[in-house]
């Protein structure tokens, strides 16, 4: 399995409308990647680890999941100027893209795996 993880970098000028992103955004990104997409989580940051009151290095990653890079491919290439024409509508932030492969521990055994 492989995770797309995009992230949009906090600054001073940075704009993130969350709202939109929830309700229209993702949403139709869901819908375009179809079957395509496994599942997907959102990290919405908080704080920075250097110091709690300082602001997260990032507003918003969000994580999609695929069962292979075949499949994201397939599946975003046929939507990618759809979904990229969209960011204005939320955001002035140039997203930074990911590819990850998926590696899981398992606590109880010890065990580090391919996710599958």
């Amino acid at each position: 399995m492989i995770k797309v993880s995009i992230l949009y970098p906090n600054s001073d000028t940075a704009k993130f409308d969350d709202e939109y992103y929830f309700r229209h955004h993702f949403p139709m990104v869901a819908e375009l990647l179809a079957d395509d997409l496994k599942a997907a989580e959102f990290d919405i940051g908080v704080a920075s680890i250097k110091d709690p009151v300082e602001d997260a290095l990032f507003i918003m990653i969000s994580h999609l999941t695929f069962d292979s890079m075949n499949a994201f491919l397939h599946s975003f290439s046929q939507h990618a100027e759809r979904i990229s024409s969209d960011l204005e509508c939320f955001t002035n932030i140039q997203p930074q893209v990911q590819i990850s492969e998926i590696v899981k521990f398992d606590k109880g055994s010890g065990i580090l795996s391919h996710a599958k």
